[in-house]
């Protein structure tokens, strides 16, 4: 194989604990033993609203990637940049998307509306777009015009992980939810469901970012104390990887209340670990997660999610056939090899296209 240089692009901290940068440094790592020659080119960290000089910035700094270089940019970025700008660079770019900016909950209409038409534009722009999951795919083709031929779907890799052991006997049930507190996880739905469940013995590890939204993490907070659930509910914030391992180990079941998902990095972990699910059906996540393996309920419906979680907190057998799902299908999850081998193939395809 023809060694191949490449740069991919993704704005802010690469060591940031959300699964889109997850993804970002497991496909740098890996690149190389498939044949290419990253080079990561940090871009500003004010993305996906970024300010006029951080676009000014973006732009030269993706002019100074070399022109034999295949250029990846990150969704999370690419998504807000100006058709202009795009153009201006004059150069193939392939597209790594998570999922559309503009179906980020919390988002004005206006700002919504404006990240949509951003990005069908600059999406018309890419040569190759990766995307996380097939239901992303569709969502592109139907409503952002985006060729089918151009799209490449890369699912995330999960790693190998022991099975869950749970609670010991006698505690109560171990619920687990992991991600950063934004609107977009619905993290108050859960808590709003279980706060009408507190005649059951349950208890709540909330395992993510508090810092990407503090107006989100002050209301979340405020709402768990209004409903008395301050005992019972533990936010921890990020934790590192060892920690964030026995969280998975501890639990009895994960729950997931996402308004939406592209994938859904979090609930494949909680598959390799054999858990139980209770989840909402956003996005992607109804295709990440087997039937066989969770109880699903309807993004942004309270009722339904109290419903599931009363189900799964009061039949331990219902459990343990869930758990068994989940682990069968965790033997089956993607690699991190198979995603990375679809990102190199589609940046030599972009470089072809201008041969």
């Amino acid at each position: 194989m023809v060694p191949l240089n490449a740069a991919f692009a993704v704005p802010g901290a690469l060591d940031t604990p959300t699964g889109g940068y997850a993804y970002a440094r497991a496909v740098l790592a890996r690149l190389p033993a498939h044949g290419v020659d990253v080079a990561h080119v940090a871009l500003p960290g004010s993305f996906p609203h970024p300010r006029e000089t951080d676009l000014v910035e973006t732009v030269r700094l993706l002019s100074g990637v070399p022109a034999e270089a295949a250029l990846l940019v990150d969704g999370l970025a690419y998504g807000a940049i100006p058709p202009a700008a795009i153009d201006a660079l004059a150069r193939p770019v392939v597209a790594l998307c998570h999922h559309p900016l503009g179906l980020e909950a919390g988002l004005s209409p206006e700002r919504a509306a404006a990240l949509i038409e951003t990005e069908r534009a600059a999406l018309s722009r890419a040569v190759r777009v990766v995307v996380t999951s097939p239901a992303t795919a569709a969502t592109l083709v139907a409503d952002f015009g985006v060729p089918r031929a151009r799209i490449v779907v890369a699912e995330p890799g999960t790693d190998p992980a022991p099975r869950a052991v749970g609670a010991p006997a006698g505690a109560p049930t171990a619920l687990l939810a992991v991600g950063a507190i934004s609107p977009r996880k619905g993290f108050d739905l859960l808590v709003a469901a279980l706060a009408r469940l507190t005649d059951r013995d349950w208890r709540l590890t909330l395992v993510g970012p508090v810092d990407r939204d503090p107006a989100t993490v002050a209301a979340l907070r405020a709402q768990i104390a209004a409903a008395g659930l301050e005992g019972r509910v533990t936010l921890t914030g990020a934790l590192d990887e060892a920690a964030r391992d026995a969280a998975y180990a501890g639990a009895d079941v994960f729950v997931s209340s996402s308004l939406y998902e592209g994938y859904g990095m979090v609930l494949a972990e909680a598959l390799a670990r054999g858990l139980p699910l209770v989840a909402s059906t956003g996005g992607a996540a109804a295709d990440t997660v087997p039937d066989a393996a969770a109880l699903k309920v309807p993004p942004g419906d309270v009722d339904a999610l109290e419903a599931a979680l009363a189900r799964i907190l009061d039949d331990l057998a219902l459990r343990r056939r869930l758990a068994d799902a989940a682990w069968a299908a965790g033997r089956a999850l993607p690699t991190w090899d198979d995603a990375t081998a679809r990102i190199a193939a589609a940046l030599r395809d972009s470089l072809e296209t201008t041969r």
